[in-house]
């Protein structure tokens, strides 16, 4: 789990940990390529994770869409035949981080329409991340439709491509939100709960889990998050 490919910004004192530079994502692809695995998108994972084929993956996600996906982790991801899941705010296509932009006192640029286009047609794979990015457990049953199933429809219209993948924003998820998300048509959803999602008949295809990879980690221990799913107390 990623969300900013970029250095911090100056003057950034939280969420500082959202933040991974390009040289250490670089680092961290080659990573899982030297530990023999490949990188994919969920789109990619969903025949491992049903059982249907074998081996060594590790799904790349990027949560919200901020340019720096495209413009530095891209560029990484095709260098070692890589692919990767951006979740979109649909309704803030071509804006900023309009959620929390006022706490960490930046906006935060988000991919256009075009630039969308881009990152798919770099063989990439654009998931769902709701219209506004709302917390879904504190919406009304018709806001949740509206935010999970909205944010679907809009993404296909303005894309015309098909939007399979959904992540929950902030892991915020309840029952309503769950069910809303199998009834609007996706095949999966993220959550933030950490740990490795496990393949077979039993998966919880609507709760999965993700490993978050964040700036202060270091190479050793990105190695030991991907072997054994471990979270140190500071992720």
């Amino acid at each position: 789990m990623y969300h900013n490919i970029a250095r911090v910004p100056s003057g950034i004192s939280v969420y500082r940990s959202l933040y991974v530079s390009p040289a250490s994502f670089a680092r961290q692809m080659g990573l899982l390529r030297t530990l023999g695995y490949r990188g994919v998108s969920m789109g990619d994972a969903m025949p491992y994770l049903r059982g249907e084929q074998q081996g060594k993956v590790a799904v790349v996600t990027l949560d919200d869409g901020y340019v720096d996906n495209l413009e530095s982790a891209a560029p990484i991801l095709q260098r070692y035949g890589f692919t990767a899941t951006c979740y979109v705010v649909s309704g803030r296509i071509g804006q900023y981080n309009a959620w929390d932009d006022e706490k960490l006192g930046i906006r935060k640029p988000l991919m256009t329409t075009e630039q969308l286009r881009s990152w798919h047609d770099a063989g990439m794979e654009i998931g769902a991340h709701t219209r506004t990015h709302v917390r879904l457990s504190q919406c009304t049953d018709q806001q949740q439709v509206d935010e999970i199933g909205g944010s679907r429809a809009e993404l296909e219209d303005r894309l015309g491509i098909a939007v399979t993948q959904f992540c929950y924003p902030y892991g915020d998820c309840d029952e309503r939100a769950v069910e809303a998300t199998r009834n609007a048509g996706f095949a999966a959803a993220t959550t933030t709960h950490r740990g490795r999602a496990s393949a077979g008949p039993a998966t919880d295809f609507w709760r999965l889990p993700r490993i978050q990879v964040a700036r202060h980690h270091l190479l050793p221990q990105v190695a030991a998050k991907v072997l054994t799913g471990y979270e140190d107390q500071r992720s």
